[in-house]
């Protein structure tokens, strides 16, 4: 988590630097739709998929002591990794411009100038589909080890390497010298892996392994799983393909506005779940069930308390916050209304994204990737469906179209964490549901009091800068929320409480 922290600051500095020299324009919106192939191919091929199906096949031949099966377990994957996403990419370069003009982005059409930008970001940026394929399986070896911190951390080289190239060679090659960024940064996102990696001890073998059972194992777990992320992936390329056709901007405005709902899911629930995807995945494999039951309980409260003060403080505060961080050199006033309109729609999902990331990790760990993929498939048909025809909504009423977008997104989340929950619930016999639920009803009771005090905060400094109003919203947002958790008796937060005055005293007494 404080490894995720980092990530944030670094990741919001990122966004802060490229938006002040790109803001909202039609460059940074070829690029935002350019990025979206090499991200596809990583995260279909090698990403969210390959962890799913690989750290419950490589952590089950762990706990046998079957070390030599396990290496040659991701020596083969490695291998598999490093052909496919090659041939991918390289066939993606040679179909770039029929990619982005039937497929992708088919608004930039009546822009030829920016079409052929996209079609050349699109084809610099490929080769990190590779880099990024490669360091998905080190961190599964890490994080099935117990390894969690450097791999935490990859994210932020990617965002460094960014940062770099806006300033460094940006001035010199414009957007070209952020798509060179995205290279410097893959490359950083694999390298930082590898002491950490080269010290587990692993021997590294030169095969395929088709015929390996664990790699079969692999492949049986990982092709539900690839089917399930390519209708999330169709998703994103259907909210690009839509929003380029409403207005310049659109695209960035949506993008930024998601990025920034998913700063808090990846601190809340991101940390949590990979933390937990091994534990679950070894209490499975040993047949301890009802440990796994109040593991994933525990896991699911917690994200809970977190998530929900995180969506009211996101809605109340979206104005000031996005004119904060981003409303500088070429992001203009403008650019802030459509970051925040979109914020406030997906913020309303926080909650079910925050909860789908647990539970799918709960599946995975019991070598089910089918379920969570089948019920993913019907929440992002749903998806594309209620984005059509939220567009058209929020046109005929004169609001912001992209808005609709988001809350597409949003509603469609949120059926899918029921549906999983439910799932669940009778896979384990029960979810420790009573505790689940009186944590909800607090985190609720105390939020309301939170929301009341933000909204008279708000009103009270209305005139004041923004850094007055987000700074002093969000500290006393959390003070209130905190302070109404421990009057309400919440476990969690107390034991938290207790924990940290046991550190303190510790530390006072040596």
């Amino acid at each position: 988590m404080a490894a995720f922290a980092l990530n944030n600051i670094i990741g919001l500095a990122r966004q802060v630097i490229v938006l002040n020299a790109f803001g909202t324009s039609g460059e940074m919106d070829a690029f935002i739709a350019a990025n979206r192939v090499s991200e596809t191919l990583f995260t279909l091929v090698a990403g969210g998929a390959l962890a799913s199906a690989f750290i419950p096949t490589f952590t089950s031949l762990l706990v046998k002591d079957d070390n030599r099966g396990a290496w040659k377990l991701a020596s083969a994957i490695a291998n598999l990794i490093l052909l496919v996403l090659t041939l991918t990419a390289l066939l993606a370069a040679v179909l770039a411009p029929l990619i982005v003009r039937y497929i992708l982005a088919p608004g930039f059409a009546a822009d030829p100038a920016q079409e052929k930008l996209a079609v050349d970001l699109m084809r610099l940026m490929l080769p990190s589909a590779v880099l990024f394929g490669l360091s998905g399986l080190v961190i599964g070896i890490l994080n099935s080890k117990q390894i969690f911190f450097l791999p935490a951390l990859a994210p932020a080289m990617y965002q460094l390497g960014m940062i770099f190239g806006v300033l460094v060679l940006a001035p010199s090659l414009g957007i070209f010298g952020l798509a060179w960024g995205v290279l410097v940064g893959s490359a950083g996102y694999l390298l930082i892996q590898l002491p950490a990696l080269l010290r587990l001890g692993g021997k590294y073998f030169p095969i395929l392994g088709l015929k390996l059972p664990a790699v079969r194992e692999v492949g049986r777990l990982i092709v539900p799983r690839l089917l399930g992320l390519a209708f999330v992936q169709l998703n994103f390329w259907v909210n690009i393909r839509l929003a380029t056709r409403i207005s310049q901007g659109s695209v960035t405005g949506v993008y930024f506005a998601f990025t920034l709902m998913l700063m808090p899911q990846v601190l809340i629930a991101q940390s949590i779940a990979i933390a937990a995807l091994p534990t679950f995945s070894a209490q499975f494999a040993q047949n301890k069930l009802n440990e796994m039951r109040s593991s994933l309980a525990s896991s699911l409260r917690s994200v809970l308390l977190l998530s929900i003060p995180a969506t009211v403080g996101l809605i109340i505060l979206r104005q000031p916050l996005v004119e904060l961080l981003y409303q500088r050199g070429e992001f203009t006033a403008l650019s802030t209304q459509l970051v925040a309109w979109a914020l406030l729609w997906y913020a309303f999902g926080l909650v079910g994204h925050s909860v789908v990331e647990i539970m799918v990790r709960a599946f995975y760990a019991m070598h089910d990737t089918k379920t969570p993929v089948i019920i993913g498939i019907a929440a992002m048909t749903l998806n594309i469906l209620l984005s059509i025809a939220f567009v058209a909504l929020f046109t005929s009423w004169g609001w912001m179209p992209h808005g609709g977008l988001a809350l597409a997104n949003s509603l469609a989340t949120m059926l899918e964490m029921i549906v999983l929950v439910y799932l669940m619930r009778g896979r384990l016999q029960g979810l420790d549901g009573r505790r689940i639920l009186m944590a909800f009803v607090k985190a609720a009771i105390a939020v309301f009091i939170m929301a009341l005090v933000l909204v008279a905060w708000t009103n009270q400094v209305i005139n004041q800068p923004p850094w007055v109003l987000v700074v002093g919203g969000a500290a006393l947002g959390a003070g209130v929320y905190g302070i109404m958790v421990l009057i309400l008796g919440v476990k969690e937060a107390r034991n938290l409480m207790r924990s940290a005055w046991q550190k303190v005293r510790q530390k006072l007494s040596s």
